[in-house]
């Protein structure tokens, strides 16, 4: 690696809108980050995820054009 071309790497504070902090490295020169979602309250991660029903669509269109 070139010497004096990288920006700092610093130890930075992620604080999710959900109260859950962590600490990471990252380039942001403040040393903080205020994040909208974070794995504690993602619905991915917390197990209350939605599934779309696709048949439910495929139904709705041959109700409305009928099925020829």
């Amino acid at each position: 690696m070139k010497a004096d071309i990288h920006p700092q790497y610093i130890v930075t504070n992620v604080t999710c809108t959900c109260g859950a902090e962590f600490t990471t490295r990252s380039t942001n020169p403040t040393g903080s980050i205020r994040a909208d979602v974070c794995s504690e309250c993602h619905p991915f991660y917390t197990g209350k995820q939605k599934i779309l029903d696709t048949g439910g669509r495929v139904a709705r269109f041959e109700a409305r054009y009928g099925k020829k």
